[in-house]
């Protein structure tokens, strides 16, 4: 575990973006009673999804990214859905491993953040209904988008998201077979969360990293104050009641008891967009022993920022490693 201690940032929420909790509180909570069909629902997802033939184009793309090449992509996802977004490829040898990047709610206008390996090929698709990959009716606004048909369990939005990843995989594989058995994950918030309902049910990704996930502990999220888009799910069940069914099947942190691959995990002590206890939650749930560590804060600036997120990607550098063996 790393960096453990940090004292709570200056902020003027009118809520507590700690919820109270430290850090001994946070790794004691536990996730919500798993509904009696998650198993099922989500396996027949995953085998639909299979079925399902991405037919991977790739394009020069205008974008650039230092020490790559990068590439415009599109597939096809379940149900068709047209996903784009991009390939980056290392300039100067053939990639050793795979790594799907899945994005905040934030989106992605270019890939242009800082990655951990310069021997990987990269893989950043654009969710449905979000940049890239907006279509209508999906609003691309995340307080509309996260309540895209909640009420409906088999077509709520973020089951078609996971399916994104899941069809992304396939198109990976379709482009570089080769990297069978070297594919990773690094979702972040909104990613981080679909990473995390996606990883139980696809074993064709070895390891993943998830930052700052959300849809952890749903019926805490319901209740916990936040700027986030749980404000806007919140709304949506206070005057749908019958919609809390839907989010017991699309929780991160139940999802998480049956992941199964090697997980690196950073999540954040103070965050008013993601609640700590959701993210926290999902760490908990995992079995086995993962590795964490400790933000000061997400979803917020906080002093020593730059020095700690290089920090972690020199933790995710070594994390990926075993993926190029």
């Amino acid at each position: 575990m790393n960096g453990a201690s940090h004292p709570q940032p200056d902020h003027d929420y009118p809520f507590d973006p700690t919820y109270g909790y430290d850090l001994d509180g946070l790794l004691g909570i536990q996730p919500p009673s798993e509904p009696a069909n998650f198993v099922t629902f989500w396996q027949k997802r995953y085998r639909d999804a299979l079925t399902a033939d991405p037919c991977p184009r790739l394009s020069r793309s205008a974008d650039r990214h230092p020490g790559f090449i990068t590439l415009d992509l599109d597939y096809r996802s379940a149900d068709g859905f047209p996903i784009r977004g991009w390939l980056l490829l290392p300039t100067k040898r053939a990639p050793a491993m795979g790594l799907i990047c899945g994005h905040g709610y934030g989106g992605i206008a270019r890939p242009d953040f800082p990655l951990p390996r310069n021997d990987a090929a990269y893989l950043i698709p654009c969710f449905r209904g979000l940049c890239r990959s907006a279509r209508e009716p999906i609003s691309s606004e995340p307080r509309w988008h996260v309540v895209h048909d909640l009420d409906k369990p088999h077509q709520y939005i973020l089951g078609g998201c996971v399916e994104d990843l899941w069809t992304g995989v396939s198109a990976l594989l379709c482009l570089y077979p080769w990297l069978r058995g070297r594919i990773g994950y690094l979702g972040i918030s909104f990613g981080g969360g679909v990473g995390a309902l996606a990883l139980p049910w696809e074993p064709r990704i070895a390891r993943a990293h998830l930052n700052v996930p959300s849809f952890g502990h749903q019926p805490l999220r319901r209740q916990l104050p936040t700027t986030g888009s749980g404000a806007a799910v919140q709304r949506f069940v206070r005057d749908h009641p019958e919609a809390a069914r839907t989010l017991n099947l699309y929780d991160a942190a139940v999802a998480a008891g049956h992941i199964h691959q090697p997980m690196h995990l950073a999540l954040a002590l103070f965050d008013p967009v993601v609640p700590p206890p959701g993210q926290f939650a999902i760490y908990n749930a995992m079995p086995g022993e993962n590795q964490l560590s400790i933000l000061p804060a997400g979803h917020f600036t906080y002093p020593g920022q730059p020095e700690r997120e290089e920090q972690l990607l020199d933790e995710l550098h070594q994390f990926f490693a075993p993926l190029a063996d």
